[in-house]
Order: C-alpha cells, then sequence, then structure tokens
C-alpha cells in the first residue's frame, strides 16, 4: 500500500519532489512583499533567479533554492527579508508530544518543519515515531534501523561506557572503578564507529535534513531495557540530546521531533532534549483527558530521572522554555468544539496557542497523500479551498515561531 501511494504522489522514479512556487505565492505569501514591488526588484536586477514560466505562461514558477536566494540577497525599504534569529545561540529544539494518538502530532510537525523551510530558516526534524508517517511524508521509506533514533543511542551507549571505562581509578581512594562490559553482539554492529552525518538524510526541501524512523525500530524500547542493564549508569535519556550537542550550533536554525504516542525511551529523549514542548490535541473530551494525564505522566517520569541518576554534567531537573497546547481538527462552528477550546484556556491559561488548526477540506487531503498543504499546487482545487486550509496552518506556524523567538533569547549562548 505505502508503494502504492508514492506512485500516486511521488515522481515517475519514485522520489518525492517540491514543485515550484508562483510568483504570485513567493511575493504575497512567503517573502511577504507587494507583487508590483516584488516585479520591479526583479526587473531592476537581471541577476536575480527568473524560475520558469509553466503552462499557462503568466507567471514564473520558482524553486526553494531561488526563493532563498532572493531572501539573501534583497531588501524592502532596507528590511532585510532573512528570518529572525538570535546571535550566538544553537538550534532551538520544540518536541511535539502527546499520548493521544490522531492528535495530528505529524501532521503538525510535517506542516511546521514547510512553514520554517518557507520562512527561510534551515530545519532538522527527527522522527521518533517508529510508525515513521513523518518520515513517509518526506519522502523517506527505506530506512535502516541502525540509521534510527535507536542507532543513535546505541552508539551513545558504547560511547558512553567507553567513556566511564577510561575513569580507571576513583578520585580520593584510589580504587579501582568497575568496568562496564558492552557484549560483543552490539559492539559487532559497529553502531560506535558511526559519524553524527550518518544519521541525517536530506529531503525533497533543500533546506530540511530528517533524521528517521521505521517500523523495526519499534523494538528500541526493549532493547532499551536490556541496554539499561548492561550499564545502568548510562543517562539513556539524554543520548539524542548528547547527539545534537555534537552538531555546530549554526549547522540548523530549528529542531523539530515527532514523538511516538507514548512515554517511553525514545520519547524522554525527545522530552530532555527539547527547549520547548508543544502538544497537540484534538476537540473532544476524551483527548483532553488523555492530554492532561499526559501531563502528569510526563512530570513524574522526569522526576524520577532527577532522582535516579547523578546530574553531572547533565542539567537535571528537566526544565522547558516553553509548554503550549494546540488545539487541531477544530470546527469553529461546533459548539462542542468551542466549548472544549474555552476549556483548555481556563486549565492551562496563558500556554495554549490561541490560533488552532482548523479542518478543511484541504487538510484532509494533504494528510491523504502523505504530503503538507505547502506542498500541494493550488491549481490541484480551488483557490479558495487551498488559501483557506493554508491559512490555518501559516497562524499556527506563526505564532510557534513567534512563541520560539521569546524562549529562543533565554538559552544560554553558545560558548
Amino acid at each position: 500500500m505505502q508503494s502504492w501511494i508514492r506512485r500516486q504522489t511521488y515522481s515517475p522514479e519514485l522520489e518525492k519532489t517540491l514543485r515550484r512556487f508562483s510568483s504570485w505565492e513567493v511575493s504575497e505569501l512567503i517573502l511577504k512583499v507587494n507583487q508590483s514591488t516584488f516585479r520591479g526588484r526583479l526587473a531592476a536586477d537581471p541577476s536575480l533567479p527568473a524560475g520558469e514560466v509553466e503552462g499557462d505562461g503568466r507567471q514564473r514558477w520558482y524553486t526553494l533554492d531561488e526563493i532563498n536566494e532572493m531572501r539573501r540577497r534583497v531588501k524592502i525599504n532596507r528590511r532585510s527579508l532573512l528570518p529572525a534569529r538570535p546571535a550566538g545561540k544553537r538550534a532551538f529544539r520544540a518536541a511535539i508530544a502527546n499520548f493521544k494518538g490522531g492528535a495530528g502530532k505529524s501532521t503538525v510537525a510535517l506542516h511546521f518543519a514547510h512553514a520554517a523551510a518557507l520562512d527561510g530558516y534551515r530545519v532538522l526534524v527527527v522522527d521518533f515515531d517508529p510508525q515513521a508517517t513523518l518520515s513517509h511524508s518526506m519522502g523517506l521509506s527505506d530506512v535502516a534501523e541502525d540509521y534510527t533514533v535507536w542507532g543513535i543511542m546505541a552508539r551513545d551507549l558504547v560511547r558512553e561506557t567507553d567513556r566511564m571505562n577510561e575513569a580507571s581509578v576513583a578520585a580520593e581512594s584510589g580504587a579501582a572503578l568497575p568496568r562496564r562490559h558492552i557484549p560483543s553482539s552490539i559492539r559487532d554492529m559497529g553502531l560506535g564507529d558511526l559519524r553524527l552525518p550518518d544519521f541525517i538524510k536530506s529531503t525533497a526541501w533543500s533546506s530540511i535534513d530528517i533524521v528517521p524512523s521505521c517500523a523495526n525500530a519499534a523494538f528500541v524500547e526493549f532493547a532499551s531495557a536490556q541496554y539499561r542493564h548492561l550499564n545502568p549508569d548510562w543517562s539513556f535519556f539524554a543520548a539524542v540530546s548528547r547527539f545534537l550537542d555534537g552538531l555546530a550550533p549554526d549547522a540548523y536554525d530549528l529542531v523539530i521531533f515527532d514523538c511516538p504516542p507514548a512515554i517511553g525511551y525514545q520519547s524522554m529523549n525527545a522530552v530532555f532534549a527539547a527547549d520547548m514542548l508543544y502538544i497537540p490535541s484534538g476537540p473532544g473530551y476524551w483527548e483532553y483527558d488523555s492530554t492532561t494525564s499526559f501531563i502528569g505522566q510526563l512530570a513524574e517520569a522526569l522526576e524520577d530521572l532527577s532522582m535516579g541518576f547523578p546530574a553531572g554534567n547533565l542539567s537535571l531537573p528537566k526544565v522547558f522554555q516553553e509548554v503550549r497546547f494546540l488545539m487541531t481538527r477544530y470546527e469553529p462552528g461546533n459548539d462542542l468544539h468551542r466549548a472544549m477550546f474555552d476549556a483548555f484556556r481556563k486549565v492551562f491559561e496563558g500556554h495554549v496557542a490561541s490560533h488552532p488548526i482548523e479542518m478543511t477540506r484541504a487538510v484532509e487531503q494533504s494528510g491523504r497523500f502523505l504530503s503538507s498543504v505547502y506542498e500541494i499546487d493550488y491549481r490541484d482545487m480551488t483557490r479558495e479551498t487551498w488559501r483557506r486550509a493554508r491559512a490555518t496552518f501559516d497562524k499556527a506556524y506563526e505564532e510557534f515561531r513567534d512563541t520560539i523567538l521569546e524562549a529562543w533569547d533565554r538559552l544560554e549562548d553558545e560558548a
């Protein structure tokens, strides 16, 4: 079925490709520049990307790379078109997480990543969910489990154990410290020798990379329990955080995590590495109940980690720069949905996003074909239907971005 879907939605080579964007989209929706001003700048500087004229012959269509070149080179009223990014800070990390399956985590992560890329940011997405919906939507399907979050954790176990074993004697007593033994069945996989870039794959979006997932990565929960037994001092929940810390601070601007619908070894890695927790929830009572349970159990799990592991160079207890709740599948004309939205705001006060994701036909269609609204060509449906769907994600993303920018300033500067 996955192969059949790819044949319907990908290029003839079965590779996902990114469409071009019309001059109307580039000016009005992406660069936020008046169309006549945009055309005037292009006419005044022939060295700027010219794009291509497609079928109707009335407007030009541009690639994402061409859009980013214009963003770098063009200023409007002396205003740069480059996105805001605090100086001296590493990439900001946001985890999209909730217990509830079907809350829209992968849909939100996909759309926020694409919206951020169109906004000019360089994005790394990390798929923690063995269902791999985000990976499939990004065009990756043939992924080996060695190159998923499971591989990152196994690599971290080997490297952290070797680091601990190098401390052969205690500082004061001079007594030999116990050596932790990693069996050859794990060492012989060669994961400890992998480089950081080995886990990062490119996508059809030139400014988005991904650490993908796959169904075979589901056994990470069983394997990690075994790994903890091999080395009880291994801070398993910090493996992905250490992986990201190893990347150059300016390699990416945003890192977005798509979490599985459970609290386990993978999801704990995501929330521990995250600077912000963004929690999607549908508009029903059971979804509200599941969301509140998720918060309570996550708090207990994080507290257990703080008590069960020595802090060392870890920042314990875990503190988020921000926690936000996002209503998904929202219908503004539905009385129950409005009531649940009000309930969320009363309970979680200032931590509820003001702009919910509305359910529209175009949103449904994008999910059905493993694409975001941004990837759909508006000529494939009525422009008003497409614009309404895009508007709901634009507003939600802009609030997400503005929340990030406020929290980003509070991160410590990179040394």
